[in-house]
């Protein structure tokens, strides 16, 4: 194999200027391969819009670019990762999770490769792109496969810190990243363990439970509500499947008012409110669950700042959202 670049020479400086947080998937790959973990990377054509080009500049005999090839992509990954090798392949989560759904169920999932499918550009976050770029079902199509880890981190530390802990689990991944512009949620790093919850603090009123690029807003709209008399919390549950039922159980224990409320950039159909609510169902619990996202529809056409604020997934949408829960 080749010797890396720094990422400090004038080959990294400004690649993804833009994009800041794009750096952070090839943050946490170089360091896999740094620790000795036989890593390799490929992406759809698409590696100046999920980061990846950093990567290959460091290591160009680790990386495939496969082209406009989605299923081919993903097919040819669980092949790699039959001989032992990590195969890290990123694209479009829409044209990930739905046009290679096929490939994933039974080439990856049904065979057990520890194959890690990055699905960049989630939600809504692509904006004028339009309906056939838009990734709201994902979550659902994802964790609906048997075997299939579904992870979805806030921010791009919190994205390497999943890159990290991916190197010891022998499973296949779904991870679902945004577009790389997504504010910081942990500007200091943070941990991250499959099956459990970040907790920023159990609400005795609501805690809100949300995932990727929503967190932020939760935690903008429970300071908000909190500086007004209230009481919520907020729990990141990136590690959608596994999900942290004792997490859940306890915020439903910590609510006075019996109510939660879940955010998620997704449809409300078959993604982390529907996760949340079966662990209610299972365990019985007698509480109201709000679920927060699209309400099955397809999004509007539109800059995502501004599907974002039509859609109450920044941080006023959710305050206003949840007081209006309060109150009911």
């Amino acid at each position: 194999m080749n010797a890396p670049k720094s990422p400090n020479s004038w080959q990294y400086r400004g690649l993804n200027a833009k994009n800041p947080g794009l750096d952070h998937l090839s943050n946490g790959l170089i360091a896999l391969v740094e620790g000795g973990h036989n890593v390799v990377a490929g992406s759809a054509d698409l590696q100046y819009s999920n980061g990846l080009n950093r990567f290959a500049a460091a290591y160009p005999d680790r990386y495939i670019s496969f082209g406009i090839s989605e299923q081919n992509m993903v097919s040819t990954a669980a092949g790699m990762a039959t001989t032992g090798v990590i195969p890290f392949v990123a694209t479009f989560a829409s044209f990930l999770a739905l046009l290679a759904c096929e490939q994933i169920r039974m080439d990856v999932a049904y065979g057990g490769q520890p194959v890690r499918l990055i699905g960049h550009h989630t939600g809504i976050s692509l904006g004028f792109y339009g309906t056939s770029h838009h990734a709201t079902e994902d979550i659902g199509t994802m964790r609906s496969i048997a075997d299939l880890v579904v992870v979805s981190p806030s921010d791009g530390p919190q994205l390497e810190a999943v890159i990290a802990a991916s190197a010891t689990l022998d499973k296949p991944i779904y991870i679902r990243i945004g577009r790389g512009r997504d504010p910081v949620v942990y500007p200091g790093g943070t941990q991250f363990a499959f099956g459990k919850a970040h907790v920023h603090g159990f609400g005795e009123e609501l805690t809100i439970i949300a995932c990727g690029m929503a967190v932020h807003g939760a935690l903008e709209a429970a300071a908000a509500l909190n500086a007004a008399g209230h009481s919520v919390g907020v729990i990141d549950m990136a590690s959608i499947k596994p999900i942290d039922r004792a997490a859940i159980l306890e915020a439903a224990d910590r609510s006075r008012t019996a109510k939660l409320m879940t955010v998620e950039e997704h449809n409300v159909l078959g993604g982390l409110g529907a996760a949340v609510a079966e662990v209610l169902t299972d365990e019985g619990k007698g509480i109201r669950l709000k679920r927060h996202g699209l309400y099955d529809e397809y999004s509007l056409i539109a800059p995502p700042t501004h599907l974002y604020a039509h859609y109450k997934l920044d941080g006023p949408g959710i305050r206003e959202v949840a007081e209006g829960f309060l109150r009911g």
